[in-house]
């Protein structure tokens, strides 16, 4: 991999993983685009886009670190709305962390091809837009510099975690899109839409970390126990550290513009977004020039 493709994979990464849009779909074609869909790197290229996660869990450690210094404060019973919210982010965090252990390899063999991948976009897509109308009927729109309807990220329940948490399984569906399933969790739990995505970045925290560490570790045993070259020796380290720093800094301004977007405009436009994806993907597929 040369470090122009790993800058190129590490703002795909960046942009897409905190947008509701499936930062799978956008590195599949990435991949294609630059060649990196041969089967002899496959698995190395796969690895590669989950490890550059790491860059985006340090933007948003980055940008709410009072937000984190006050979950770190609470559990040491400093901040008690910091070990609410610390207490609040573990719950929806197990299932992900139980059902990701125990699925990843069948749903590596079974899910990661175009027709679930290409489905995943399109329904999402559909459902994005419904769950806006449907909140828009539930909460009519407020002149602009008046508060937003619903509830704010410290008034939410164990019980509406654990639903965002189980939720947050469905995106394990490659396509899907992590963020999409957690900010329209969290919108079905009443957190404003700016709420909810913030809730889904610090939940990224643990989820993208233990996956990071999850395919990092199982590349390095898998190339151990094969005789095969691992992630670093097949790609270098170099497009490694490329990728990770790009994803921190392309994935730090879109959390910014996320934010302020949504209060704007809510959930439609990405939805309108990963149906015309989804056709692309297909199109693209249907072509031979992308592969999975």
């Amino acid at each position: 991999m040369t470090p122009l493709q790993a800058i190129i994979l590490g703002l795909v990464e960046g942009i897409t993983e905190y947008l509701p849009v499936s930062s799978t779909g956008h590195l599949i074609l990435a991949a294609a685009f630059l060649k990196l869909d041969d089967p002899s790197v496959k698995s190395s290229v796969d690895a590669f886009n989950i490890v550059i996660q790491g860059g985006a869990i340090l933007a948003v450690l980055g940008l709410y670190f009072p937000r984190v210094l006050s979950m770190l404060r609470g559990l040491v019973g400093k901040d008690r709305d910091g070990l609410r919210l610390s207490i609040n982010i573990v719950i929806a965090f197990l299932p992900a962390a139980v059902l990701g252990v125990l699925l990843d390899d069948w749903i590596s063999s079974k899910l990661f091809s175009p027709g679930p991948v290409i489905a995943a976009l399109i329904v999402g897509g559909v459902y994005m837009i419904a769950l806006d109308v449907w909140r828009k009927k539930k909460h009519p729109p407020v002149a602009a510099n008046a508060p937003q309807p619903g509830l704010d990220i410290n008034d939410l329940t164990p019980a509406k975690a654990l639903f965002i948490g189980v939720v947050q399984c469905i995106a394990m569906w490659p396509g899907t899109s992590r963020s999409m399933m957690t900010i329209t969790a969290g919108v079905m739990a009443g957190l404003r839409p700016a709420k909810a995505a913030e809730f889904s970045f610090l939940l990224g925290l643990p989820t993208l970390g233990g996956a990071c560490c999850y395919k990092l570790l199982k590349n390095l045993k898998n190339a151990s126990d094969t005789g095969t070259p691992n992630l670093f020796e097949d790609l270098g380290w170099t497009p490694v550290i490329l990728g990770i720093l790009v994803a921190a800094i392309s994935a730090a301004f879109a959390v910014k513009w996320l934010v302020g977007f949504l209060n704007k405009h809510g959930l439609t436009p990405f939805g309108i977004y990963r149906i015309l994806l989804g056709a692309l993907l297909g199109a693209l597929v249907l072509a031979d020039i992308v592969k999975f």
